[in-house]
């Protein structure tokens, strides 16, 4: 079963995002995704 993980904003720094990852995943998730806070397409981290 995939873990949930969390994506952080990096502009505004709200989380609004959980994606399914692999648990033995060493690499951590940067996505460009909308966020509604910004209004805009930004950069989404994975937290830890």
């Amino acid at each position: 079963m995939a873990k949930k993980v969390v994506l952080n904003c990096e502009k505004c720094g709200s989380r609004n995002y959980t994606f399914p990852a692999k648990e033995d995943s060493i690499v951590r998730l940067e996505l460009k995704k909308f966020c509604s806070h910004c209004n805009e397409h930004t950069v989404h981290k994975q937290t830890l």
